[in-house]
């Protein structure tokens, strides 16, 4: 595939944010009236109501933005086609703009903006605030969302902030959402997820290479954003790549598991340092593990060992003893569990790490409670590390340093469950022994991570999702091919 069209198809993995849609939108204006974009925003939001509901009684909620102007169109359209259509107004469009001209061309309806009008209607039609919403909304906005029976929303449902997913006072939960040229983070991160219910993603004609254009630092998490290196004729264990593991002496299971994903994920060799533990180590050890039992310092001196990972399993005694050993010897270290008991209010003694994997809990041990905004929290705690941040979760956040981010929806709940954590780390720890740059091996880790879980079956243990990787892996690689050719 010819770089320009490979860069048109990484293209389809942005999120904008709404700071990043309104400079698409405004170099989008350039070249398409915002007239004309309007006019195929409602048209797309009457045709998706069409395909996916029986005519009914419908009520279109407007506010005086463009996110009302496309409201204006949708019910314009949805009349056109004999639908019973009114519009309630929370207030009027600015004078002389886009919205005002669609207001002008609606013949039809109009009630009063009030939960009492909303309750005679079948279907209401959120066209109030888009994803750039900002502050909460009012009493009064709310009381008319919550008085609808079903909802379809134009963008995002009013009250989701569009980057974040927070619930700016409320949001209603709507059947469907109908957005447009991209999906943005509040359509994948919780609880916008979930509220959006259906997303339907439509081309009002935004051309592509305005688009392509835009520095945008949010990012779908999906193979093409990403290649897991390819296994050639000539591949061998140690170009595969090793991958070391610290075993602690309480809870062995734990690095066991991490071992196991990354056997499964392809790497090369994996060895488990357990020190003084190694005879128990042995004594479960599957025969393609290897259990070193050495001080630290000699194992160090293999040059070809540079990628490690160390926490799980550890106690705060035990990381503190390796940790710092691992990152004075400028290895790539993926840190997680007890490493972050560790660093407890002391995020510095993580600098150095390649990568690190906390869940919520972990995260704010560590770095203070992420708040509404956790992608704006990841990308803080990567730049003061330093380190790759994967803030785990039903919407995984991976943050690089360098301020890019992928949100990762491609998981299953099956994965809240004891060492799932563990197997991960593994994973993302193969794909860095391989040769994957730091924030790309994190991305593919989780990826990965999840597509197993969702072939686990019913009710998986940890133990199950390594038996699922290298199906994954392949599952990525015919995704990946479809943009790296």
């Amino acid at each position: 595939m010819a770089e320009p069209e490979r860069v048109a198809a990484v293209a389809r993995f942005m999120l904008p944010d709404p700071t990043e849609m309104g400079r698409i939108d405004a170099a989008a204006s350039r070249s398409v009236p915002v007239a004309t974009l309007m006019e195929n925003a409602g048209r797309a939001v009457a045709r998706a109501i069409r395909q996916n509901m029986r005519p009914c009684r419908v009520l279109v909620l407007c506010g005086p933005g463009n996110n009302g102007g496309d409201g204006y169109v949708t019910a314009r359209r949805l009349a056109q086609e004999g639908w019973p259509v009114s519009i309630a107004a929370l207030a009027a469009p600015h004078p002389g703009g886009d919205a005002a001209h669609a207001a002008a061309l609606w013949r039809g309806p109009v009630v009063p903006f009030t939960a009492q009008g909303v309750a005679g209607f079948d279907l209401v039609v959120d066209g109030v605030f888009g994803a750039g919403l900002s502050r909460d909304i009012g009493p009064d906005v709310a009381d008319v969302l919550r008085a609808a029976r079903r909802v379809v929303a134009i963008d995002m449902p009013t009250g989701v902030d569009g980057a974040t997913g927070a619930v700016r006072g409320y949001a209603p939960q709507a059947e469907m959402t109908v957005t447009f040229c991209r999906l943005k983070p509040g359509h994948l991160l919780l609880p916008g997820r979930t509220l959006c219910g259906r997303t339907v993603l439509a081309d009002i004609g935004i051309p592509e290479s305005v688009v392509e254009s835009q520095p945008i630092r949010t990012w779908r998490n999906e193979p093409g954003l990403w290649r897991t290196p390819l296994c050639k004729v000539d591949s061998y264990k140690y170009s595969r790549g090793i991958v070391s593991i610290c075993g602690g002496r309480e809870m062995p299971g734990a690095a066991r598991l991490s071992a196991a994903g990354a056997r499964a994920a392809g790497a090369g060799l994996v060895r488990l340092a357990a020190g003084d533990s190694a005879p128990d180590y042995r004594m479960t050890a599957p025969p393609g593990l290897i259990v070193d039992s050495g001080p630290l310092e000699e194992l160090l001196k293999d040059a070809r060992r540079h990628v490690w990972v160390c926490g799980p399993g550890l106690s705060v005694e035990e990381v503190a003893a390796t940790l710092p050993v691992l990152l004075q010897a400028g290895r790539d270290v993926i840190a997680d569990a007890g490493a972050f008991s560790m660093a407890e209010g002391q995020p510095e003694r993580l600098r150095g790490a390649a990568i690190i994997t906390p869940h919520i809990g972990e995260f704010s041990r560590v770095f203070g409670k992420p708040g509404a905004d956790r992608v704006g929290a990841a990308r803080q705690a990567a730049a003061r590390t330093g380190a790759v941040t994967v803030l785990k979760g039903p919407d995984t956040i991976i943050a690089a340093p360098d301020g890019r981010v992928a949100i990762n929806d491609h998981a299953t709940p099956m994965l809240g469950t004891a060492g799932s954590g563990d197997t991960l780390t593994g994973i993302i720890a193969a794909m860095l022994a391989a040769g994957m740059p730091r924030w790309d091996a994190a991305c593919a880790g989780v990826w990965l991570h999840g597509d197993a879980a969702l072939h686990a079956g019913d009710w998986p243990v940890a133990e199950a999702f390594d038996l699922h990787v290298g199906a994954a892996r392949a599952r990525a690689e015919v995704e990946a091919q479809k943009v790296f050719g």
